[in-house]
């Protein structure tokens, strides 16, 4: 179970240790949205688990309860030797703990292990072929947009379940015309389906964070699209400039062929758009076909 409020606060001063906010560390102290997690990543023994700033272990410690093994990579010296000291040693065969940034290591050592390659792929149609295992984390602000670009470059997980500020899981979840909308929402919703959430009161972090969270569920589609690096740097291009027409775009700053250029018109002429459209109206599948 989660520490309460009063022994997250003594722990803490145990190890001499003030939570870092540009770490965003705020300690999850609600049982009930651990519970939660476990449930919408569906969690059974036979499961390979990624876990992103582990922090005191709360929910580590209930996913290596369910017989699942578990990769995590930690920041903070000081969290990583409480966990070696205590959850690396009562589950010596199922924790695997680095120490390290998780932008560095966006899969926690797990594709090291795995079998599966980091190189991007357009189309992944084989699910048997793809990595079996799952995300479960509380993933600090700061990085949640970066991180999850480089989660989106593969191997996929089957399934993750995020505790995001609300912000951050507006962006991942946001529609063509909204302000939320941009390049991280065209990756994700190509590769994943978002399914129902949960909203997280700031009353169950200690400390308190300023904003509201979101506990959010994402499935892997059964054919996740990944986009190469060189189609991902010129749709960001496309965003960097909202407000600009994409006939502009197009061709003042991307470089694409002729052919191609009017090979994405025609599509987009299909959905109902023109030339002078913005990015921010364009569908998030149509996104896939930029350089085709």
């Amino acid at each position: 179970m989660p520490l309460t409020p009063t022994a997250t606060r003594e722990l803490l001063a145990s190890l001499g240790h003030n939570p870092k906010r540009f770490l965003g560390q705020n300690f999850l102290v609600d049982g009930n949205i651990v519970r939660k997690s476990l449930e919408l990543a569906q969690i059974s023994p036979a499961d390979a688990i990624v876990e992103i700033g582990p922090g005191l272990g709360t929910l580590t410690s209930a996913l290596l309860e369910t017989g699942a093994r578990v990769w995590a990579v930690e920041k903070d010296s000081v969290l990583h030797a409480h966990l070696a000291a205590t959850l690396a040693r009562k589950f010596p065969s199922t924790f695997h703990l680095t120490e390290g940034d998780a932008l560095d290591l966006p899969l926690a050592g797990f594709e090291k292990v795995g079998g599966a390659s980091c190189s991007p792929r357009r189309e992944l149609e084989a699910p048997a072929t793809l990595q079996s295992f799952k995300i479960v984390a509380n993933l600090p602000y700061a990085i949640s947009t970066p991180w999850m670009d480089a989660v989106l470059s593969g191997p996929l997980p089957e399934r993750m379940v995020l505790m995001l500020q609300q912000e951050a899981a507006q962006r991942y979840a946001a529609v063509p015309g909204t302000k939320h909308y941009g390049a991280i929402s065209i990756f994700l919703q190509n590769a994943y389906d978002i399914a129902p959430g949960h909203k997280v009161s700031a009353a169950c972090f200690y400390p308190r964070p300023e904003v509201e969270s979101t506990l959010l569920h994402l499935v892997r589609k059964p054919r996740p699209h990944v986009f190469a690096r060189e189609t991902k740097t010129l749709i960001r291009a496309c965003f960097q400039q909202r407000r600009k027409q994409l006939n502009a775009l197009l061709r003042d700053r991307l470089c694409l062929s002729d052919a191609a250029r009017a090979a994405w018109f025609a599509r987009l002429a299909a959905a109902g758009l023109t030339p002078q459209a913005r990015a921010e109206e364009v569908p998030v599948a149509l996104w896939r076909h930029l350089v085709e």
